[in-house]
């Protein structure tokens, strides 16, 4: 039976003295539907630290997805206060938030949203050519381990193989903060860990703070904090000595 791989040491959020990237205090999201409230979040306190790789673990309407778009600047909270170093994201108007998304965040979703008649080199440069300091398109799909797919269009590839494109995409800009919604949820197992080793090598060398929601509790392995959702709130929050490298879950 092959060695286990090595634990990776856990990062530690306050070792170098600095202040949160996010800063989340008493965050409540109500939708109002006819007659009917629905309290996504309910008092939310949460910093999150540059460098993190973060699980939002949680059930099917526990608040994870909420919480993440409010911190990708999608949805505005309802009451409380969340700031990005320092910057009022609660209080911020459309312009602003359009901004603070171009530039600081890279969200990657279930589904891949590529563009079918561009190859994966031109589903990258579309972000790469709007954003103020981006790295080129070759060295971000090399990144995600796709060198010798940057030609070949979504049709052409695999599932896995397109989330990768999508991943790429994301860290492109260079953002400071890479969001993921569920990025293995239509992927077999393995294809899923192949995605999951990309994420994992953006957030090690481009120190990318990293948020991944997720209700496969197997994924906690790989985290350095898992922040625990029910019922629109954190229940707890639980920190690993070590991640266990992505190769090596299993579900």
């Amino acid at each position: 039976m092959p060695a286990a791989a090595p634990a990776i040491p856990a990062n530690v959020p306050t070792s170098d003295g600095a202040g949160p990237i996010f800063r989340v205090r008493s965050l409540c999201k109500i939708y109002i539907t006819g007659e009917l409230e629905v309290r996504a979040l309910d008092g939310v306190d949460l910093d999150l630290f540059a460098g993190e790789l973060v699980v939002l673990l949680g059930a099917s309407g526990s608040g994870k997805s909420t919480l993440l778009n409010n911190l990708g600047g999608l949805d505005v909270p309802t009451s409380g206060t969340l700031t990005y170093r320092g910057r009022d994201l609660a209080g911020a108007d459309e312009d602003e938030l359009t901004q603070f998304r171009r530039n600081a965040v890279g969200f990657v979703f279930q589904f891949y949203n590529l563009i079918p008649s561009l190859n994966a080199r031109e589903n990258v440069a579309l972000i790469t050519e709007i954003a103020p300091d981006p790295m080129t398109p070759e060295d971000a799909l090399a990144l995600v381990g796709l060198t010798d797919r940057m030609d070949h269009f979504p049709s052409q590839l695999s599932g896995g193989e397109q989330q990768r494109v999508a991943i790429a995409r994301a860290i492109a800009k260079q953002p400071e903060v890479l969001l993921c919604d569920e990025p293995t949820g239509a992927l077999d197992v393995r294809t899923g860990i192949t995605v999951l080793e990309a994420v994992e090598r953006v957030n090690r060398e481009l120190g990318t703070l990293t948020v991944l929601i997720t209700h496969n509790a197997v994924l906690a392995g790989m985290a350095d904090r898992v922040v625990h959702l029910s019922d629109g709130r954190i229940s707890h929050i639980d920190r690993n000595d070590a991640r266990l490298p992505a190769s090596s879950l299993v579900w």
